[in-house]
């Protein structure tokens, strides 16, 4: 070929290419059309993102939307999918896109944002809500006449794949939209949502899936587990960062003698003052007991707000939840305490100020909860930091840190969790049935079970076919049966397929009791543990009641209302939330600086009394110093030590290093922790400075390190805890139907006997080997915990022997005295104890 005929080739492809892509443009511009329309109808203008994730949608890609919370995340997910439906003439019936939320309040809320311009343009679109709060005859109707639109969650999705209408059901789905995606990604239930996903690609390769999340570290990652290992994703990011304006409540002065809880409800009138009664405020804790607590105090100190305050948390009844909800959205409530049920995307544009009650413990959830605030797209959020001790301080100190330098947490998802394929599997061959080649390969194509091997595959299968080594003779674990006509595995017991469809999920929680007025509503639950230790005619404080128990029949707790006050408040499992690794490496630099006099956050300023008084005593370490101190008292001989490495990681080093230290000298050590440090408390004499001059090589070391823990820790008690959730998962052990619940001890006296039939006659249970697995990797952290020993051989060691526990020990000893039994309330020890260190000092 000629150079003038390669010119000309070349002209043509490049007019060829010029012209195809004026054609797509130009159908891209008909399809978006009536999406445009609705937008000039409410004056506004589609974001720069928004009009990159259609376009992107509308060309057949798949992908992860990124951008801060109250951006408009949801219209750019979910309008090319309707504009494509909009301009599709066939329309065929049945359900074409799939929208998953983590939460049942999120699906309420979608439901009515998309309904929306639907019914203002009058398009011919159909949405549908599927979740635990839809009533049967709506699930009845579903069936029978499906939504173009379903929002459901990952449960909901799984029971309905569980029917043996799921083929016919999901045939014609050809979008799935994964909302909050970070939230779903670090938890099973975003391992059982990738299984369903795998069984929807095995219907239709050419799926598109959009994953949806505001804050989130590991981009690819999480893309990666949304749409299996096949497809390339296309990452939307671009929208304007939205400003997060902190406030914190700073005490007149700061107590040389911090612990936990020492601010907090003391300082109520601060934060009284602080806020508005006429601005709508979001008043966040960390957990469900101290969410009923400041709503009690703040009830009995604001009497003008009754009516205009609510509490809101996840074991309050549905009903009372969606009615605070939507009187919030309506301006009608202008408090709300609550937890993380109100976390994500639930919108209350209303919401002008957002109260952080204690630390968030993580960058992410601080970010997720200010979104609540001005959640509109440029809007600013409001915080207002309220400490529970001084030393919280600290932490947001270093939170301020992280998001000046635009830091968020990976969120670390479940490695290959055996116990959620074997309830996928058992939920497939209760609906359509799988045929066994073709679902590993397409299980295989998920990022969660990519190495997945034949042996452990097929394990999963003789295990729920024949009962696996050990339970072939009992018909209930036989679930499987093989039908060589259709090669394919189904369940054939109806008894067998119901029970396991009333048990679909990967949330396991301590067994509840329904709490129910003698002659009225249901109220919420509580654990059955709380419930154990009344008596009738005790009184306490739930959902915002002072409450008189009456009597416990059928897992239901009956009540009445009572005038007497109390200050007994339910407290629920999964109550303590450790410091992230990214916050802790902050909270590390945040020290350094204290050690410098670096005083250039408000929080570091107010902690300098703090700082002195540590410094009397001990040092402040830098960051390339590890700081054990040891001092004596008529309680024994003590050790603290201080690696600013999260709750759960000194739980491990206080016990190995107990562990290690009992070798070398016997005796007695009690292990206390907080997130800054941990104590090991000796009986009197014990040789603690003399141990510590001598061996601390030996305490730092991380060789062997699995093997030195397991000696230092109850290993199998803490596998037979999480052997019970993991059994309760995989379907060997159940709930029962509803209204038949089991209680604790017969849930744990069931795991207990199976582990013990493994653990003798089949030692390489896989279920087994995932429970060690998930004690070791989430419940002790041992590669955070193996990080920190290695970061403290390289440090210098000061040892300080001090005359008395300092500044940074204080909280250590009253951490301890929350686990000891006294006729003495524990703050009445904290104080004594203070005027014994403050008569010591002069």
């Amino acid at each position: 070929m000629t150079n003038k005929e390669q010119e000309e080739d070349k002209g043509d492809q490049l007019y060829k290419s010029t012209t195809e892509t004026q054609e797509e443009d130009k159908t891209l511009k008909v399809q978006l059309a009536p999406i445009k329309d609705w937008f000039n109808s409410k004056k506004w203008q589609p974001m720069p993102f928004q009009l990159k994730t259609w376009r992107a949608y509308l060309n057949g890609e798949s992908g992860l939307i990124q951008v801060p919370t109250g951006s408009g995340k949801t219209l750019a997910a979910v309008m090319g999918p309707i504009a494509r439906y909009l301009s599709d003439s066939k329309h065929q019936k049945g359900v074409k896109l799939l929208y998953i939320t983590p939460l049942r309040a999120l699906s309420r809320d979608l439901g009515i944002a998309i309904q929306e311009p639907i019914n203002e343009m009058e398009w011919k679109i159909k949405v549908g809500i599927r979740n635990g709060d839809t009533k049967s005859s709506e699930r009845t109707r579903q069936l029978s006449n499906p939504p173009d639109i379903l929002i459901t969650t990952p449960e909901s999705l799984s029971v309905l794949i569980s029917n043996k209408k799921a083929s016919e059901i999901f045939k014609g789905v050809d979008t799935v939209i994964l909302d909050e995606w970070h939230e779903l990604l670090g938890s099973k239930r975003g391992t059982q949502a990738e299984l369903c996903l795998s069984w929807l690609r095995e219907m239709n390769h050419k799926l598109q899936i959009w994953a949806i999340s505001a804050t989130i570290g590991n981009l690819q990652q999480a893309a990666r587990h949304a749409l299996g290992t096949d497809n390339q994703a296309t990452l939307i990011t671009g929208a304007a960062t939205r400003l997060t304006e902190i406030k914190s409540l700073l005490p007149d002065t700061i107590d040389g003698f911090p612990w936990a809880g020492h601010l907090g409800l003391r300082m109520y009138e601060e934060l009284i003052a602080a806020m508005n009664p006429g601005i709508s405020t979001l008043l966040f804790t960390n957990t469900r007991n101290q969410s009923e607590r400041w709503h009690q105090c703040l009830r009995f100190a604001c009497p003008e707000m009754e009516g205009s305050l609510a509490l809101h948390h996840s074991a309050i009844d549905r009903a009372e939840r969606e009615s605070i909800e939507a009187a919030v959205k309506a301006g009608e409530i202008r408090w709300v305490v609550c937890t993380s049920s109100l976390d994500l995307g639930v919108d209350f544009q209303p919401v002008e100020q957002v109260v952080q009650i204690g630390s968030p413990k993580n960058l992410a959830r601080l970010l997720q909860r200010a979104g609540r605030s001005a959640h509109v797209p440029g809007g600013t959020s409001q915080v207002i930091f309220m400490p529970t001790n001084a030393l919280e301080l600290l932490e947001l100190s270093a939170v301020r840190r992280g998001l000046t330098e635009g830091l968020v947490e990976k969120r670390k998802p479940p490695k290959q969790p055996m116990d959620v394929l074997v309830q996928h599997l058992t939920t497939l061959a209760c609906g359509p049935g799988f045929e066994p080649e073709k679902t590993y390969k397409s299980i295989i194509k998920t990022e969660t079970y990519k190495n997945l091997s034949r042996n452990d595959w097929q394990w999963c299968v003789t295990f729920l076919e024949k009962g696996g080594e050990c339970l072939g003779a009992y018909p209930r674990y036989r679930k499987l049966v093989f039908i060589k006509e259709e090669n394919q595995y189904r369940v054939e017991e109806n008894a067998i397929a119901r029970l396991h469809r009333f048990n679909i999920g990967t949330i396991t929680a301590a067994p509840s009791v329904t709490v129910r007025f003698v002659r009225g509503a249901v109220i919420g639950h509580v654990e059955e543990t709380f419930i154990g230790q009344l008596k009738p005619k005790d009184v306490f404080f739930f959902s915002g009641r002072q409450l008189e128990f009456v009597r416990l029949k059928q897992m239901t707790a009956y009540v009445k209302n009572s005038k007497r006050k109390s200050k007994l408040v339910p407290a629920w499992a999964g109550g303590q939330m450790a410091l992230s690794d990214l916050l802790t490496y902050h909270l590390r630099q945040e020290v350094d600086r204290a050690s410098r006099t670096i005083h250039d956050t408000p929080e570091l300023k107010a902690l300098e009394p703090l700082f002195e008084r540590q410094r009397d005593l001990s040092i402040l370490p830098k960051n390339d110093q590890f700081l054990i101190e040891t001092c004596n008292t008529r309680e024994g001989s003590h050790l603290f030590a201080y690696p600013f490495e999260g709750r759960f990681v000194h739980e491990g080093i206080g016990f190995l290093w107990a562990a290690r230290l009992t070798r070398l000298e016997k005796g007695t050590i009690t292990v206390s922790v907080n997130d800054y440090g941990f104590e090991l408390l000796a009986q009197k004499g014990y040789p603690m400075n003399t141990l510590l001059e001598d061996y601390a090589d030996i305490l730092f070391e991380s060789n062997d390190l699995e093997k030195d823990l397991c000696k230092a820790l109850n290993m199998s008690e803490l596998v037979k805890r999480r052997f019970r959730s993991i059994c309760q998962i995989s379907g060997l052990m159940n709930q029962g139907f509803p209204g038949s619940n089991k209680t604790t001890g017969q849930l744990q006296i069931s795991a207990t006997l199976l582990y013990d039939v493994f653990s003798k006659h089949e030692p390489k249970n896989k279920l087994l080997e995932q429970a060690r697995h998930e004690v070791l990797n989430d419940q002790l952290e041992i590669s955070r915990l193996k990080s920190a020993l290695e970061r403290g051989q390289k440090q210098e060691w000061i040892h300080a022997h001090t005359a008395r526990p300092g500044p940074l020990a204080f909280p250590l000893l009253v951490e301890r005295l929350n686990n000891r039994m006294s006729n003495e309330s524990v703050l009445e020890r904290v104080m004594r104890m203070k005027a014994e260190a403050e008569k010591r000092e002069a």
